[in-house]
């Protein structure tokens, strides 16, 4: 099975440029990555990416706070085009749980994007609100558990063993820090994982020696230490 790469990311140029790439299966942004790439029209900036971005499938997310403020700007994110996931996050600010949004637009057909999942008991809540026929994405923040001391692992192997039978339901490894992550992901057979470009150039230059991986290193010492003019 593989492991999807999805690009975290929601700078245009960046979009623009690995859309073209063979090695991005789609992209994933959230208000944030949003702030950070300049966007002052949420729906503006959305619609220039996906006129660049016309088939591979990429997440905005809601950025409401309320059940009801989140189903409106759904339907409307729905609206942008046929290869856009509707991002939810599993709770909102105050800890509630969206599960009736979740359902009512599962329930619509409505593709959605799962975010800030952090536990195999959310995985199986929001499991239970899905509509079995409509195409979801669960994203579990493996980076962020494991900033904390949590292994993120036991948790995903057991909300893939939750949905593998169901070929609409993907797991989504989220908050990628390192390459090797993308080697974890395809080991427990996640079916998506999204990272930051630098991570997906990384891992473009799998399959180096150890032997010129030693020579790189030393060399990048010698560089820094000529460019520095160091002397004892």
């Amino acid at each position: 099975m593989k492991t999807m790469i999805f690009c975290d990311i929601a700078d245009f140029q960046t979009i623009k440029f690995f859309n073209k790439k063979s090695i991005v299966d789609g992209f994933t942004t959230n208000p944030s990555l949003m702030r950070l790439a300049g966007a002052k029209n949420y729906k503006d900036y959305s619609l220039r990416i996906l006129k660049v971005c016309t088939k591979k499938p990429i997440s905005f997310e809601v950025f409401a706070d309320t059940p009801q403020e989140m189903l409106k700007q759904a339907y409307k994110i729905n609206n942008w085009g046929k290869n856009v996931y509707v991002k939810i996050p599993v709770v909102n600010s105050k800890g509630l749980f969206m599960g009736p949004v979740i359902k009512e637009l599962s329930n619509k057909g409505i593709k959605l994007n799962i975010t800030a999942v952090y536990s195999y008991e959310q995985t199986k809540k929001i499991y239970k609100n899905l509509n079995k026929k409509t195409k979801s994405i669960i994203s579990i923040f493996a980076g962020r558990m494991a900033d904390k001391g949590k292994d993120p692992l036991p948790i995903f192997k057991k909300s893939i063993l939750l949905t593998k039978k169901n070929k609409n339901i993907d797991i989504l490894w989220a908050s990628t820090r390192e390459a090797y992550n993308y080697i974890q992901a395809k080991q427990i057979k996640c079916n998506i994982i999204t990272m930051p470009p630098k991570i997906i150039n990384q891992i473009n230059g799998f399959g180096k020696s150890f032997k010129s991986m030693t020579i790189d290193t030393v060399k990048g010492f010698l560089i820094d230490s000529k460019k520095s003019k160091f002397f004892l």
